[in-house]
């Protein structure tokens, strides 16, 4: 488990999407994918279920749902099926995640010579919209970006490191000058390559802090790979490789770019400007698929009647006519009244 635990919390080790739910509650065919992250139980009688909602093959995320779209079921060790838990008898709410969660934005530029020639000013515009559409204007920990770019050059430049503060990501990108560059080349696949390797560096790191974390790279540029440092077959596996908890997505200027790339690329998302003058449009369009993926975690508490051993756990997620569940397992052993 990743959450941090007091001696009156237990977890299990069955994670995940969950074992097929029992046919016997007739939920029907599954419309939407509940993966569970974590769960845990906390006296006197709480249980927890961290978990995200997507669509059924997983590439979109589900955001913006509340207690009502959920429904629980639990089966104990006497009952022949599952039965309903009321949500307002049992307190089911959605609880804030930002003490074991956080999500990274890893916006990554291209500043190689043909952006910084002909469309440095509206690159920066339409930046420093992403970053005020994504990050709160209150700090908070359970969003951090960073902001990185990349020209021809065998590095991925760091120009914010991971932060909070979007007043200080959006001043960053202020300061670009048309001279930050040494090399006028274009390391595309290298860039993919060295952002999965950052994002996938954070949640090794979160982890060791046993807290959860989801990335998001987001990678723009107007054209496609001069370097030829690595292939496009590496840059496109390290993206499908990558950790499922790491979203990409890929953002096109102009007629030089290869779509069909950068589609795989951005595999959770992929938009194009034709011109400049479309660039913060596109960003803004990106800029609301990273929100979504952020806000596809939940948090998921409620109060149980059980009273001992294990049992088994549904959720169900409802949003309009979809649905889809998930099982799981909690142990009561303990449980008793005075859950809040």
């Amino acid at each position: 488990m990743l959450f941090l635990l007091s001696s009156c919390g237990s977890s299990d080790d069955d994670f995940n999407s969950g074992p097929i739910v029992d046919d016997c509650l007739g939920l029907g065919a599954d419309q939407l994918t509940l993966k569970i992250q974590d769960h845990y139980t906390t006296l006197p009688g709480k249980v927890s279920v961290f978990f995200k909602v997507t669509t059924k093959d997983g590439n979109h995320p589900v955001a913006g749902l509340s207690a009502n779209n959920f429904k629980i079921f639990e089966k104990g060790s006497n009952d022949n099926c599952y039965k309903p838990i009321s949500a307002s008898e049992s307190n089911g709410r959605i609880s804030s995640k930002s003490q074991i969660f956080n999500t990274n934005t890893l916006l990554v530029l291209d500043l190689s010579n043909s952006v910084l020639s002909t469309s440095l000013e509206e690159l920066k515009l339409a930046s420093t919209s992403f970053i005020e559409q994504v990050m709160p204007s209150t700090p908070s920990e359970e969003f951090k970006m960073g902001v990185y770019w990349f020209d021809g050059e065998d590095v991925l430049h760091e120009l914010n490191p991971l932060t909070t503060d979007r007043t200080q990501l959006i001043t960053a990108i202020e300061g670009i000058t048309n001279n930050i560059s040494n090399d006028p080349s274009t390391d595309l696949y290298g860039a993919v390559i060295k952002a999965t390797d950052s994002a996938t560096a954070i949640l090794e790191e979160n982890k060791k802090e046993e807290v959860l974390a989801a990335a998001s790279v987001v990678i723009f540029t107007d054209g496609t790979d001069q370097a030829a440092r690595y292939s496009k077959n590496a840059a496109i596996n390290k993206v499908k490789n990558a950790d499922e908890n790491i979203s990409f997505f890929s953002i096109g200027l102009g007629s030089e770019i290869e779509t069909n790339i950068l589609n795989q690329i951005g595999k959770n998302g992929s938009a194009y400007a034709a011109n400049k003058e479309e660039l913060e449009d596109t960003f803004e369009e990106i800029s609301e698929d990273v929100e979504g993926q952020a806000n596809s975690f939940y948090l998921f508490e409620y109060c149980s009647p059980k009273r001992s051993g294990k049992n088994l756990l549904v959720i169900q997620a409802i949003q309009g006519e979809n649905q889809g569940s998930v099982q799981t397992q909690f142990d009561a052993t303990g449980f008793t009244g005075g859950c809040e």
